[in-house]
């Protein structure tokens, strides 16, 4: 007897740990539905990448879902607040950054959340990091439960017994340990851009916090980067 292939949504912004985290879910045997988020991200050109690497890990599905955040500004990355540059590893890993996004991942999730719904799929997948990031709390463990408590009360699949599952495969692992993760998978990094603020051709700025984590994890994982 054949069992039926479970369906996973997975959040992929065209960065090195959604990327990763697709590669995951595929080598887990999910079939993969892709959902990327156009909400006025002065990186726009992640969408591009996050279409490549759709393609290239075999994703079923890539959806791109336009959401306004921009008109609320608030952060760095939706409004014309300078991204900040050069920050130590000491300042990186102090408060939370100008770059913070107000309710992102709240706002991703609920819509993975629906498009999960309407697939039949229980599974959904992010690629948070409790660890090398720039400590955003929802990227942390505790929002990530909160949240799937919440998935299972405020949806129909939920009350009926069909449970959400979301999970966050990166969240105790360095930027190190995740890129040696996605080599083993066959992630191709050069297709990612993790950059916050890059040039109009998509070429990375080299100094934001997300391009210094980067960095820093190529080289902790004995790679000269990607």
């Amino acid at each position: 007897m054949t069992l039926p292939v479970k369906k996973a949504v997975v959040l992929l912004s065209g960065g090195l740990d959604s990327s990763t985290v697709l590669a995951y879910a595929v080598a887990k045997g999910y079939e993969c539905y892709a959902l990327s988020f156009d909400y006025g991200q002065r990186h726009k050109s992640e969408l591009m990448a996050a279409r490549k690497v759709a393609k290239v890990l075999g994703a079923t599905r890539h959806e791109v879902v336009k959401v306004g955040l921009s008109r609320f500004g608030g952060s760095a990355l939706t409004s014309d607040v300078a991204v900040p540059k050069g920050r130590t590893g000491k300042e990186i890993g102090t408060g939370i950054p100008i770059t913070y996004v107000p309710a992102r991942n709240t706002v991703f999730l609920s819509l993975a959340l629906a498009f999960a719904e309407t697939l039949g799929a229980y599974d959904i997948f992010i690629g948070v990091n409790a660890l090398d990031y720039s400590g955003y709390p929802d990227c942390r463990p505790e929002f990530i439960r909160a949240f799937e408590r919440t998935a299972n009360l405020a949806t129909k699949a939920g009350v009926e017994g069909n449970k959400f599952k979301i999970h966050a495969p990166l969240i105790k692992l360095t930027k190190a340990g995740i890129i040696k993760l996605g080599r083993k998978l066959g992630v191709d990094y050069s297709l990612t851009l993790s950059c916050y603020d890059p040039a109009p051709d998509g070429t990375p700025c080299g100094a934001c916090d997300s391009c210094l984590l980067r960095r820093k994890g190529f080289l902790e994982a004995g790679e000269e980067g990607a």
